[in-house]
């Protein structure tokens, strides 16, 4: 299973009122913002339009960060994280796997800061840049180690 797959891969940050969603090249070499679609209530329309936007990049995968704490116990949105990919993983064809996200929003709000950009300002795409982080580091641990990032999201069998 060595070796680096080519491909594009979507990065996901989700949040509990907006998802972040990045791409990377068909190389993945580079993360890029896409998107920041609306959290829904219902769980029904963001997971449609994440799903559409792996289907308009001909995604190999979907990364979805998982918010853990500096020591890498669960958080109060680790649940909702794993809920959420879960429900990503049995409404699309492709595979979904969840990647420590340690620190990206907080590297995210860092680098908005360090181009001038206010909070306020930078609420728009804060999301979309914490995707990118999260995506970059899937890519940059998949190029180093050989192996995929993270763990793969399992879906149920149907009863």
């Amino acid at each position: 299973m060595g070796g680096f797959r080519t491909g594009v891969r979507l990065g996901v940050d989700v949040g509990k009122a907006r998802i972040g969603v990045a791409r990377c090249d068909p190389l993945g070499v580079l993360a890029t913002p896409v998107e920041t679609v609306a959290r829904d209530a219902s769980g029904s329309a963001d997971i449609a339009r994440i799903v559409a936007i792996a289907d308009e990049q001909n995604a190999l995968e979907i990364v979805v960060g998982l918010p853990l704490s500096l020591s890498g116990s669960d958080t109060p949105s680790t649940d909702d994280a794993v809920q959420f990919a879960e429900r990503l993983a049995a409404s699309s064809s492709r595979p979904v796997r969840l990647v420590d996200e340690r620190l990206s929003t907080v590297t995210a709000h860092s680098a908005m800061r360090d181009t001038g950009r206010t909070q306020k300002q930078s609420r728009k795409i804060i999301d979309q840049v914490a995707a990118v982080i999260i995506l970059q580091h899937a890519i940059d641990t998949e190029r180093s180690m050989s192996v995929p990032p993270g763990t793969r999201v399992e879906t149920p069998p149907e009863s």
